[in-house]
């Protein structure tokens, strides 16, 4: 992928790079049992991104987990925000996406659905790898 996970911040834009992560899509990624306990495993994941942020970037970054049905109720830590989808995990990760206009924007997904809603916003995608450790 070009762009973001390559710039070493270089841009004139003040806030730091948003990163939305799909917490499904990312847990759903590897076959490690996640499904008996969903919840668990978003906050797993939820961890791993407060420790490492975002791999390969070297410039600040605001972390948005988002999870929805069985993980919802994750809390919040240092460094990472989370979001609770009402319904739709990817329609509250394209609200997001649309929400911070022209701010630089990466989100986080392997859904190639979702891929091509926020690409179509303006924002760039990377898939689940870049975040799982």
């Amino acid at each position: 992928m070009d762009g973001p996970l390559d710039d070493d911040t270089d841009s004139t834009d003040s806030a730091p790079l948003l990163v939305i992560v799909d917490g499904a899509n990312v847990v759903g990624s590897v076959p490690d049992g996640w499904w008996r306990d969903r919840r668990g495993a978003a906050e797993r994941l939820r961890d791993r991104l407060a420790a490492d942020g975002l791999p390969g970037h070297s410039g600040p970054v605001e972390l948005v987990l988002v999870v929805e049905g069985a993980a919802r109720g994750v809390e919040p830590v240092p460094g990472v925000r989370v979001e609770a989808a009402p319904g739709s995990g990817d329609d509250r990760i394209v609200e997001l996406v649309a929400a911070a206009g022209g701010r630089p924007r990466l989100v986080v997904t392997a859904d190639r659905e979702l891929r091509r809603r926020v690409t179509d916003l303006g924002a760039d995608v990377t898939g689940p790898r870049s975040v799982r450790g």
